[in-house]
């Protein structure tokens, strides 16, 4: 029987054949949860009479969306998850530690093969190692801390197929935008993307990393990358586990199968108020800015910072622009530290907070006011992203956002990465 990636993976966690459209009841390797998720989650164990997480050291609580803490009600729901993880001996990242989704991918707890839930949606990030992950409901992130299974629906796939190479500055953000602008926010809805060909082949594990995080914005349940050499260097590095690799049969059945050619594509950048309502950024340079935000879980790895420190560095951004640094993880942030890119970053005028998902989510660190545009590397731009429905963001490459916090306005970066 032909079987794509998606197909093998929960063939292997449910014990038995899994095709698309069947249901099966899968083994779970590893379990997440937020603050913003992870609250709700313990209240419901605790109603379905949970006593014992399945494994808690296959359990992570990552404090990261509202840290640190910017009220009262938030602090309580933290301390929430630090008993609730020291009671039951789960892996807890505190404050500090980073957002999520990257803390988990340098763990070694994640790798090509597994199936990882997450309470959030843009756990689909780990499907760069080649895992099957994805996001769920706090009570469905419940079900499985007490189990160490859950229920899926075997997704269909879709095949990408991206040859390149890539033009000079442009980067694996571009390419996402470009094809999540193609595809449209549903056009992928509850299918498994396999993203395949030499444009993402090229990508370094970071490009690879932003590409599967932004698969949900195109209503995929998972984006999955191939693995390859560079994958298990990745792997090895972070002290990762043994894992099985899979790839999809030459007779595996798709939904779709859609090719393009990147080695003409330019810059994109997404307009507000939908991730894909894209075009070039020529469409849009000139629109003046007045806060531009380089961070994420698609754009704060070490790779990003040092993108924009290479245009930032010896040069002021624009006095009328704030410039908002969030590094994704302790280690990013120390290792850019060590570098000198965060004194680059911050001689150039920029404000580096702490590692997590900092002004992204909008209860704290960087809410624009009301008629102000920002221009971020985040994953999405509704209205109220940031905070502030009054609000405009657009979406872009950490390189075209440091060039626009220097101009103070939507700049294409080639000029300046010469």
């Amino acid at each position: 029987m032909a079987q794509t990636v998606a197909e093998k993976i929960l063939s292997r966690a449910a014990g038995r054949p899994a095709r698309a459209g069947e249901i099966v009841v899968a083994r779970v390797d590893e379990v997440m949860a937020q603050d913003g998720t992870a609250p709700l989650a313990i209240q419901v164990f605790r109603e379905m009479g949970g006593k014992q997480p399945f494994d808690p050291q296959r359990v992570n609580l990552v404090i990261d969306h509202s840290a640190p803490s910017p009220t009262e009600s938030i602090s309580n729901l933290h301390h929430m998850m630090r008993a609730f993880a020291w009671e039951h001996g789960c892996r807890l990242y505190d404050v500090g530690e980073g957002v999520c989704h990257q803390v988990m991918v340098e763990s070694g707890r994640v790798g090509p093969g597994s199936v990882v839930v997450g309470a959030d949606s843009h756990t689909c990030t780990y499907g760069a190692l080649g895992a099957f992950a994805t996001g769920v409901g706090s009570t469905d992130l419940a079900a499985a801390l007490i189990s160490g299974h859950l229920w899926f629906k075997v997704p269909e796939s879709i095949k990408v197929i991206a040859h390149g190479p890539l033009p000079f500055g442009v980067f694996a953000k571009d390419v996402i935008l470009y094809l999540i602008g193609r595809f449209t926010a549903d056009g992928a809805t509850y299918k498994a993307v396999e993203y395949t060909g030499s444009a993402f082949k090229e990508l370094s594990m970071e490009g690879r990393f932003t590409v599967a995080n932004m698969a949900v914005e195109m209503g995929a349940k998972v984006g999955l990358l191939e693995v390859d050499d560079k994958t298990w260097e990745w792997v090895q590095r972070h002290g990762g586990k043994d894992f099985t690799a899979f790839t999809s049969d030459p007779e595996a059945e798709y939904s779709k199968v859609v090719e393009f050619d990147l080695s003409e594509l330019v810059p994109q950048v997404a307009r507000p108020h939908r991730v894909d309502n894209v075009s070039p950024v020529e469409e849009v340079a000139g629109t003046k800015i007045h806060q531009a935000f380089i961070g994420t879980c698609t754009n704060g790895r070490l790779e990003d910072l040092r993108l924009a420190a290479r245009i930032l560095a010896g040069r002021r951004i624009n006095p009328r622009v704030r410039l908002v640094v969030a590094p994704a993880s302790r280690r990013v942030y120390l290792e850019a530290m060590r570098e000198g890119i965060l004194a680059a970053l911050v001689e150039a005028g920029a404000a580096v907070v702490t590692p997590g998902c900092g002004p992204c989510v909008g209860t704290h660190n960087g809410v624009p006011a009301d008629g102000e545009t920002v221009i971020s590397t985040a994953n999405r731009n509704f209205k109220g992203r940031m905070g502030n429905a009054k609000a405009e963001i657009y979406l872009a490459s950490p390189a075209t956002v440091a060039a626009s916090a220097l101009a103070g306005e939507i700049t294409d970066p080639r000029p300046l990465l010469k």
